[in-house]
């Protein structure tokens, strides 16, 4: 009798782990309908020969990110209006939003994760949909908040991959200079042209892509705190050569930081990108001053916005032109935010 108990018991252990793990293979992709509309939220100043600074304010959902080519698609119809305006052209530097790398950890997931009300409740069904790879990050995460830490690498090798394919395409395709936003993986690095993560600390990282979709220089790197998704201060910005002038990239939405920093041999920047996050709206009113005292002759400060499990919002982009600024619109939607250097 016994032995007949210990025989049932190891046959539903047996067919739970085989349901378990056919629940895991499976993947299906949903219907779904998204808005390619975007609307012209700022256009400053005449077209000439220095080129633009163009900042797109993408409005994504979850569903957004099932497919590498769900999300391609939905950029590539601002980026198809804003050529449509005649704001794209070979001195273009176009400037995407913090963290719209981060969520390509969502790709390819389960349907409970799109549909889930909160961030936490979306990791959990992460977690479980991928057991092996999450059961390897917990051993390499740290801090405070370690299964935070945990969850955002536990795709890692493919995020790098998937930010690099997206982002790298787009900037040839529309032959742009590409800010990338910004994507949280662990310990980042650019190696032979490829984008690759190590098992060290997570940072949150902007890379920018050129005309001919190639890295320009390393991952910006930010310090990250996983538990708040938090991003501090970088310790030097990286000075990069772009056919409209020196561009540097600030995350974290909080222009107060830039006094903190320092350039590589003191080398001065003439273009500053400000991806920031969907909540992020942070502002300073001497934030004039601050550019001008650094020499920054332009700046675009651009925000996801919609509605990415419990975080949604629609904050308004932020331009800064030779001493005066201006601030985008409030109504919801896609925006193209457009200067003219």
């Amino acid at each position: 009798m016994r032995l007949l108990i210990t025989l049932l018991l190891a046959l539903a252990l047996l067919v739970g782990l085989g349901s378990y793990a056919h629940w895991i293979e499976q993947r299906p992709s949903s219907h779904y309908l998204s808005d390619l509309r975007s609307q012209v939220a700022l256009d400053i100043g005449e077209p000439g020969p220095r080129g633009n600074l163009l900042g797109i304010q993408p409005e994504l959902f979850a569903a957004d990110y099932q497919s590498l080519a769900r999300l391609r698609l939905k950029l590539a119809a601002y980026l198809d209006h804003a050529r449509d305006l005649g704001m794209l052209n070979d001195h273009t530097v176009v400037v995407l939003p913090e963290h719209i790398g981060t969520w390509l950890l969502a790709v390819g997931e389960k349907e409970e994760l799109y549909r889930a009300a909160e961030r936490r409740q979306a990791m959990h069904w992460l977690a479980a949909s991928n057991p092996l790879d999450f059961l390897g990050a917990l051993f390499s995460a740290g801090g405070d908040a370690r299964l935070d830490d945990a969850m955002l690498r536990t795709k890692a090798k493919a995020m790098a991959r998937d930010y690099q394919q997206l982002f790298g395409d787009l900037a040839r395709d529309y032959q742009i200079t590409l800010v990338a936003g910004s994507i949280v993986l662990p310990e980042p690095r650019v190696a032979r042209g490829r984008l690759e993560v190590g098992r060290g600390p997570l940072y949150n990282v902007s890379l920018v892509f050129d005309r001919a979709g190639n890295p320009q220089g390393q991952p910006q790197r930010h310090a990250f705190r996983a538990g708040a998704l938090a991003t501090e201060a970088p310790d030097a910005l990286q000075v990069l050569d772009t056919p409209a002038g020196r561009l540097g990239v600030l995350l974290g939405g909080d222009i107060r930081q830039l006094s903190r920093v320092n350039t590589p041999g003191g080398e001065a920047l003439e273009l500053l990108a400000m991806p920031s996050d969907l909540d992020s709206q942070t502002d300073d009113p001497h934030l004039d001053e601050q550019l001008q005292s650094n020499g920054i002759r332009a700046g675009l400060k651009v925000h996801l916005r919609g509605r990415l499990w419990e975080r949604s919002g629609q904050p308004q982009a932020l331009v800064f032109d030779a001493g005066h600024s201006a601030r985008g619109a409030s109504e919801r939607g896609a925006q193209l935010i457009n200067l003219w250097l």
